[in-house]
């Protein structure tokens, strides 16, 4: 952007929730986290940081990333996570904001509602895992967790596979229940309620986890031979919806190794000394550009670590704002001066 005197414009675009939802499509999303994750791959993008502070009744995590796409972004979100928030004070359990800077001279050119950037890219991330580790021919996915999250993910599996039937299954049969009727209806696909967990994995070649559990949801017993994993739920250290055991015994690839390792499900399986960091084949993007190769037979069981990295949110970010600047959206202010 330029200013009118010939200068560097130094507003700030904010952009809302509703501005994200408006201006970023799933299916745009999703192309922009394979690309992302393509040039941190050729090493093209910075690695990506996490760092976690623990307050009382909650805790905050910020995560930041650099990519040259087409301009030089860098960005970074801070996301507080209070549990205790909807009943004591009718408030998200988490909200934050994503500051996104010119990466060549550190000018702030947006700042974004993070709610919805999360949600998508996380969805995106398993649109992009499942184009690449999916048998293509997977019809049935069992979704566990019937929230927000678990909207998008089903969402994105639609996006990238011939997806016929969908399970559903949650902690709360009445959650589940309505997941299932309002998907049904803008899917066009139909989706049911799960009486029992394993009955529903044992029958799908898609299975997405995206609950804040503390204690395994799956383990190999649950899952059949040939299926695709998502394990999406893990983003702390106390999350845990994956069995140490199925890192044993399935093709692992993850989004960050690095903070897989640190806080993801597969940080429950080293610790519990059942395998160690070698066991992964491959982070996502090596997979995209095929420096390493994806599923190798019909029978693989591939268990995809998905812990959210600041290259989705800087992927997603940038296009909302370069979306925003082409409409005119958004509210610019002047932070400095």
């Amino acid at each position: 952007m330029s200013g009118g005197d010939g200068g560097l414009d130094r507003s700030t675009l904010v952009l809302t929730e509703g501005d994200v939802r408006e201006l970023l499509p799933l299916e745009i999303c999703i192309e922009a986290v394979e690309h992302v994750l393509a040039l941190h791959a050729r090493g093209e993008a910075s690695a990506p940081v996490a760092v976690g502070l623990h307050t009382e009744g909650g805790g905050f995590h910020v995560k930041a990333a650099a990519a040259r796409l087409g301009r030089f972004y860098f960005a970074a979100k801070t996301n507080g996570n209070f549990p205790g928030n909807p009943t004591t004070w009718g408030l998200p359990t988490i909200q934050g904001v994503i500051v996104l800077s010119d990466a060549g001279d550190g000018r702030p050119l947006a700042l974004l509602d993070s709610m919805e950037v999360t949600t998508l890219r996380t969805g995106a991330a398993t649109g992009v895992a499942a184009k690449y580790l999916a048998r293509p021919d997977s019809a049935t996915a069992t979704v566990v967790g019937c929230g927000i999250q678990g909207r998008v993910q089903t969402r994105s599996l639609t996006r990238v596979l011939p997806i016929e039937r969908i399970f559903a299954f949650d902690a709360d049969e009445a959650v589940a229940r309505a997941f299932a009727v309002e998907m049904t209806e803008a899917l066009g696909v139909p989706v049911t309620v799960a009486d029992h967990l394993r009955t529903a994995t044992l029958r799908s070649d898609v299975i997405v986890t995206c609950t804040p559990s503390k204690r395994p949801l799956l383990g190999p017993d649950d899952v059949p031979p040939g299926a695709f994993v998502a394990a999406v739920g893990a983003d702390h250290p106390e999350k845990h919806e994956i069995h140490p055991e199925l890192f044993r015994s399935a093709t692992v690839v993850t989004d960050s190794i690095d903070q897989c390792a640190t806080f993801g499900d597969l940080h429950h399986a080293i610790a519990a000394g059942v395998v160690g960091r070698d066991v992964v084949h491959a982070n996502l993007g090596e997979i995209v550009i095929g420096a390493r190769p994806g599923r190798s037979s019909a029978e693989e069981v591939v268990l995809f670590d998905s812990t959210g990295t600041a290259l989705q949110d800087v992927a997603a970010a940038a296009v909302v704002f370069e979306r925003a600047v082409e409409s005119g959206r958004g509210l610019a202010i002047v932070l400095a001066g």
